[in-house]
């Protein structure tokens, strides 16, 4: 997965997790697009409710669609899982949450195959007492599944940056641990010293010493 991308996909995730811990906001956050053959692929899928649709029941369809050819049933939430036969028979799993906002599901093992085009489609039945209407999204998520993960260009730059931005920081705290210490020094032995002249004066030049007082 090219190294921008990654990058932006960790700042979404991160604000989905700052948001969820300051106040119960949902954020839609896209899914990854690119997948590494052998490890485990979560598509994710994320529709957020409105304050008036609590009360609604939420139906998840999901489908593939390879390269050529036409959408075929997958997976499907209905208050139960249910998983279609298919080349993902056995490597399905459901990552939904309880609140049915996040209905992600996880492909086990992926496949060069299993490159295409994934749509995620939510139906939700409001519950309310004189009508239940219909709300419906749909999610699409272009997948490549690569051979194995490569660094761009971009990803080099950035790790670049960043060591430079670690050395960097380390140099400053260095810098000013040495100064506070010298300042910390040179106020101490101005101390010493001052304490050491007033001793070296004779007991009644210390009399004299006294600022007089203006009637």
């Amino acid at each position: 997965m090219a190294a921008l991308p990654r990058l932006l996909w960790a700042s979404s995730l991160v604000l989905v997790l700052w948001a969820g811990f300051c106040s119960a906001v949902c954020v839609e956050v896209p899914s990854e697009t690119e997948a590494v053959q052998g490890t485990d692929m979560k598509l994710l899928c994320i529709s957020c409710m409105k304050r008036e649709e609590v009360t609604a029941s939420t139906v998840v369809e999901w489908f593939y669609r390879p390269e050529g050819g036409k959408d075929e049933p997958i997976y499907e939430y209905r208050k139960t899982n249910h998983e279609f036969p298919s080349r993902f028979s056995g490597r399905i799993q459901w990552n939904g949450s309880k609140d049915m906002q996040d209905v992600s599901i996880t492909v086990v093992n992926v496949t060069l195959n299993d490159s295409g085009i994934y749509t995620c489609n939510i139906t939700r039945e409001f519950e309310f007492e004189i009508h239940r209407p219909l709300f419906t999204s749909s999610r699409t998520i272009q997948l490549t599944v690569v051979e194995e993960a490569g660094e761009d260009f971009t990803s080099v730059i950035s790790e670049i940056m960043m060591y430079i931005l670690l050395v960097f920081l380390t140099l400053w705290l260095l810098i000013e641990m040495v100064y506070c210490y010298r300042k910390v020094s040179k106020a101490e032995e101005a101390a010493q010293e001052n304490a050491t002249d007033y001793l070296a004066i004779p007991s009644e030049n210390k009399e004299n010493c006294a600022v007089p007082v203006e009637e």
